[in-house]
């Protein structure tokens, strides 16, 4: 009951809210005005919003293809013994320490064309061919410690008796890697890809500060779209259909991936299983 409570609270009631609000025209300080379906039918004309999807399904795409390797491979290297491991393991997860504003702040200080750490090289962020691609490293750069540390949990909780038993058959590290280690971390993996490809959703405060939607568009995803519709343009009735799309494509996606992966289905991989 009490998460029951608060889910209702905090995640269905402005839910239900919000969906009222897709019907409306309002301004964010008057009283909302019912307009029938006109935001949706905008939303389906509006290219900008088009554009914004694509992009935003983009960087949710590169963002798993950048960090899901890395993390895995950097999770199970991290669940060993190696002298080096505890120390190179703190710094690696240093960005988990910072808040998302002081890195995109920081990352913003590095790549300024006149004063940052690529004076003469090229215009990360001010050129619309390569400011997303940017965006994503960036992005990549902050959340790959927290996918590695549930890879080096996961890791970490294999049996290594099957280890002890490949190495006797004569299997080679790649192939328990393959064969042990992978089939092993399949929850992580899908669970990582989860929140990686729907927290790429919702990204919004690292865009706004490094790039605020430019150059030009180029980096306008779907929730900076709806921010500057609704706090920019003071459109709320808008924006607020933009959140339910943005809701919608979120629980769709999640909806997918548990069934494309099998994840139901997956009995235990507990040792004897």
């Amino acid at each position: 009951m009490p998460a029951f409570a608060f889910f209702a609270l905090f995640a269905a009631l402005p839910m239900i809210l919000v969906i009222y609000l897709s019907f409306t025209a309002w301004d964010g300080l008057g009283t909302p005005q019912f307009n029938g379906a006109e935001n949706w039918s905008r939303l389906l004309d509006d290219s900008e919003a088009r554009a914004s999807v694509w992009r935003t399904l983009l960087l949710m795409v590169m963002s798993w293809l950048v960090q899901t390797p890395i993390a895995l491979l950097v999770g199970v290297w991290a669940a060993g013994k190696q002298r080096s491991r505890a120390v190179l393991s703190s710094i690696f997860f240093l960005p988990l320490l910072l808040s998302t504003a002081a890195i995109a702040l920081l990352w913003q200080a590095l790549l300024e064309p006149n004063f940052g750490a690529f004076v003469g090289g090229p215009l990360f962020l001010g050129d619309p061919d390569i400011a997303l691609y940017t965006v994503v490293l960036v992005i990549s750069w902050q959340f790959i410690p927290f996918h590695t540390l549930l890879y080096q949990g996961a890791a970490r909780a294999v049996p290594p008796s099957l280890y002890e038993a490949a190495t006797l058959d004569g299997a080679t590290r790649f192939g328990k890697f393959r064969h042990i280690t992978l089939p092993q971390l399949r929850y992580t993996i899908v669970t990582s890809s989860v929140l990686m490809l729907v927290g790429s959703l919702t990204t919004f405060d690292t865009v706004l500060i490094l790039t605020n939607g430019g150059p030009g568009t180029a980096t306008r995803i779907l929730p900076l779209h709806m921010y500057i519709t609704g706090f920019s343009g003071f459109e709320m009735g808008y924006a607020s259909a933009i959140a339910v799309v943005l809701v919608v494509l979120g629980t769709a996606l999640s909806i997918a991936v548990m069934r494309w992966s099998g994840f139901r289905s997956m009995s235990s991989q507990q040792e004897g299983s």
